[in-house]
């Protein structure tokens, strides 16, 4: 198609700089999204728990009066998903896959929405952005998250991800 340029599968939609806990609801808005699928571990969470810090909780809890939200997440144990799940009262999916596309279709369809109106907002490139992009949703990359809210200083995963996404082709920000 002449004068589209298509997105680089690893370039994000979205790249704040920011966790979740600080992400900007009105920008999500202004999109016209009506979903936020979400990874779990060091998206929401820091670490092996499930009680989500403070922040994310209140970012999550004024999210979910805006938007369908949907736990999206890599790891196989479906009690610590579903108990994240819980304290939020919204869906969820384990051992999801990702970069692969079955999980995610099945969540598209279960929000019954185009997916240019669910955003996916996760901490990794090469899985959450990935993903994402794969299925035409609004892809937001967050910085992973310390048990305060803010961004953990000592992640080195993104880091290399960015290196090897601009490596491969990807527009750096």
């Amino acid at each position: 198609m002449a004068g589209v340029i298509a997105q680089h599968r690893l370039q994000p939609s979205w790249d704040p700089g920011l966790t979740i806990a600080h992400l900007s609801l009105p920008h999500l808005l202004s999109r016209g999204l009506s979903a936020a699928v979400l990874d779990v571990d060091r998206t929401l969470l820091p670490g092996r728990d499930v009680t989500l810090p403070e922040p994310v909780l209140v970012w999550l809890t004024d999210a979910k009066r805006r938007l369908k939200l949907h736990l999206f997440s890599n790891n196989p144990s479906h009690a610590r998903i579903a108990a994240v799940a819980d304290q939020l009262g919204v869906s969820f999916t384990c051992g999801a896959r990702k970069p692969r596309r079955g999980a995610l279709r099945r969540v598209i369809d279960e929000l019954d929405l185009p997916p240019e109106r669910i955003a996916m907002i996760g901490d990794r490139l090469f899985t959450d952005v990935w993903c994402g992009n794969r299925l035409g949703l609004y892809t937001v990359l967050v910085q992973p998250i310390s048990q305060n809210g803010q961004p953990c200083r000592h992640d080195r995963v993104q880091r290399l991800e960015r290196r090897l996404a601009a490596w491969m082709g990807a527009p750096t920000a």
